[in-house]
């Protein structure tokens, strides 16, 4: 299960591994309902290689506002602790899983 992320701990936790990505989501999001089964097959597949995190944009305004997260589900992926990537839509366990092989 992906690690909770807050607007007090973002800046820890995306620049504790080399490639951290960041699931902007809420609860009442159907997109992000359908696509959270898929991240947490993906987050098995790449454990060590690949951090998942999860941050709920009901509760954590300033990081959403920050990165410009204007729809959910977005994913960001973040490089060293910088983002780098934004990918923002539903997308099915198939092609996350090309886009992340790419990104290892």
């Amino acid at each position: 299960m992906a690690t909770v992320v807050t607007d007090q701990t973002f800046a820890e936790l995306t620049s504790s591994a080399p490639v951290v990505v960041v699931d902007f989501w809420a609860p009442w999001c159907g997109p992000c309902k359908m696509m959270a089964p898929a991240l947490e097959n993906l987050e098995k597949k790449y454990a060590g290689k690949i951090k998942f995190l999860k941050l709920n944009v009901d509760d954590n305004k300033k990081m959403a506002t920050k990165y410009k997260v204007m729809s959910i589900p977005t994913l960001i992926l973040f490089r060293d602790g910088v983002a780098k990537e934004k990918v923002t839509g539903f997308y099915p366990e198939v092609k996350l899983d090309h886009y992340f092989s790419r990104k290892i």
